[in-house]
């Protein structure tokens, strides 16, 4: 199991609960027990507590895992502040204070204004926590770095912090290095965190200031050590340049990031995070919702068929039976499953779809002057009747920029138009099927409205731009594309033809709907649970950007036709 397979094993248990719920919507006692269960799979995440002495390279450390320069290093003295690493849609702190309830957004680089005895001495801000939130995939799906308060400062709160925070851990790595290995402040935290039997990654740092010889002695140097302390499951070391491996990852070489040592650790630290962790988690979720609906279907004394909570039974059991993620999709790294390219797609914020917004942008272009020129311009009135006005769609986008004075100018000659042709088919006595042809012909469309050439025109363009634009981005081998809606990527694919630039295309697209259906998941689930405020804003946006990628925005891509009307 990789963590994509393992959140949706997640969704599909929240799935079930939700058509447990289902059965009774009345029964408070049967929707708070599915709501618990919803709970429980919201809040799931992973604490890694990260532990050590001031310049031991733990940021250093977090900032190769996640794969860039994200975390400010070089912060000491910290205050007595847990900061946290979660994930955000963006790069920002938010600062959580004591007994006031109050939350502060603020940008990453002010951090150190916040957490550094220099700027908060003795934490007189009353700062309960800082809680950094990264873009990085990997916190995506759970993940949560905690950087502890140095050990060992002068400041004693900064210990007491640390400690105190322990058993909200579900894994620890405790880092120390090469040039002085566990000290004494390391040995308390060490016997602190036996007792909390979970557990623990040793990484010794800086392996690239050391001898090789040196390194080997030191090695066995903590292995002893550490048997002192008699855990029940031996921590495995590792040893390793965070320096190295944060420039590795930068430069994505891929022989640095082995010499550095850090590819071990992470495939580690994902091992027990996916088939130890998430799997005991896992474990005791199917076992409380098989719990709950053997109960409740006891309690509804309906046999066979008749229980609605069976059929529930046997999805769970199917679903704990079979491997929710394709054997050809499973396998990712410590920093999340990436897409099958490295092509990456920008989402028109207004639009979503690149050819949506072109086109929308044009039409506004168009009708800020047409409605003016409508206004003043008598002839511009007379071809405006003699077409039959705009289409139904672009008529209500022309009144969005007008003004009733605007429609009272520029109307008059159409209205007065189609009263005089009414009047005259109300006199022809003509059958019903000539009746109909002829109001028919009153009506605009596409192919009399102007709006509709200018935004046929504009997408023709906008498509050749796409085209043109992924083949430069494919041969390239790397880059950026505006996404596109599926009625327009179809376009856009057609106009590349069969060949590399349409499958980078799709590539792209297919991963960009796959995140989005995961944030649907996501949200729904978190809605469930009232835990919306886990939400990030990928989360709270996905609803709109699923129905933008698949129908494109509701101005271009009208959801009916008069044609089909009558």
């Amino acid at each position: 199991m990789d963590l994509k397979g393992y959140e949706q094993e997640k969704f599909g248990i929240a799935d079930i609960i939700r058509s447990a719920q289902a059965v009774d919507t009345k029964d408070q006692d049967l929707a708070q027990e599915c709501r618990d269960l919803l709970t429980r799979l919201a809040e799931d995440r992973f604490n890694l507590l990260v532990v050590g002495r001031f310049s031991r390279g733990k940021s250093t450390l977090m900032n190769a895992i996640l794969g860039g320069d994200l975390l400010p290093t070089g912060i000491v003295p910290l205050t007595s502040v847990i900061t946290t690493v979660r994930y955000g849609s963006r790069k920002q702190v938010v600062l959580h204070f004591n007994g006031r309830g109050l939350t502060r957004d603020v940008p990453l680089a002010q951090l150190g204004e916040y957490v550094t005895q220099q700027s908060n001495p003795g934490n007189i801000k009353n700062l309960a926590y800082a809680e950094i939130e990264l873009p990085v995939e990997i916190l995506r799906r759970g993940f949560f770095f905690v950087d502890s308060p140095g050990l060992g400062s002068a400041i004693v709160e900064n210990t007491e912090t640390t400690e105190r925070f322990l058993p909200e851990a579900d894994a620890f790595v405790l880092v120390t290095s090469y040039d002085s290995p566990l000290s004494e402040e390391e040995d308390r935290i060490l016997h602190r965190i036996r007792v909390t039997n979970k557990r623990l990654f040793v990484v010794v740092n800086k392996q690239d200031t050391v001898r090789e010889e040196d390194r080997k002695q030191a090695f066995t140097f903590i292995a002893e050590r550490l048997k002192r302390f008699a855990f029940s499951e031996a921590p495995q070391i590792f040893s390793l340049s965070a320096r190295e491996a944060l420039q590795a990852k930068l430069a994505t070489d891929k022989s640095a990031l082995e010499a550095s040592g850090l590819q071990s650790f992470e495939d580690e630290l994902l091992r027990f995070l996916t088939e130890e962790r998430a799997q005991a988690f896992l474990a005791n979720l199917y076992s409380r919702t098989g719990t709950l609906l053997a109960q409740w279907s006891q309690r509804m004394q309906k046999p066979g068929l008749d229980d609605p909570f069976m059929p529930l039974m046997e999805r769970l059991r199917a679903l704990r039976e079979t491997d929710v993620v394709p054997a050809e999709r499973q396998g990712s790294s410590i920093e999340g499953e990436t897409p099958k390219s490295s092509v990456s797609l920008q989402f028109e914020r207004r639009a979503g779809c690149r050819i949506c917004g072109a086109v929308l942008n044009d039409i506004f272009q168009f009708l800020s002057k047409y409605q003016y020129e409508m206004t003043i311009n008598p002839e511009a009135q007379r071809e405006h009747a003699v077409r039959g006005g705009f289409c139904p769609l672009h008529t209500w986008q022309y009144e969005n920029i007008s003004s009733p004075y605007g429609v009272c100018t520029s109307y008059p000659q159409l209205v007065h138009r189609i009263a005089g042709e009414l009047e005259h088919i109300a006199v022809s006595g003509q059958d019903a099927g000539s009746l109909s042809s002829e109001m028919k012909d009153l009506l605009a469309t596409a192919k009399t409205c102007k709006v509709c050439e200018v935004r046929v025109g504009s997408e023709r363009r906008a498509i050749r731009s796409a085209a043109t634009a992924a083949h430069e981005v494919a041969s390239a081998g790397r880059g950026g594309l505006g996404a596109c809606c599926l009625p327009h990527l179809a376009a856009v694919t057609a106009a590349l033809g069969p060949g590399e630039a349409a499958q980078t295309l799709l590539h792209a697209h297919a991963y960009l709907l796959e995140r989005t259906a995961e944030d649907l998941q996501r949200y729904a689930l978190r809605h469930d649970a009232l835990r919306r405020y886990l939400t990030s804003e990928e989360e709270r946006r996905a609803s709109e950007v699923a129905l933008l990628l698949l129908a494109g925005h509701r101005s271009v891509n009208a959801p009916w036709s008069v044609d089909t009307i009558l």
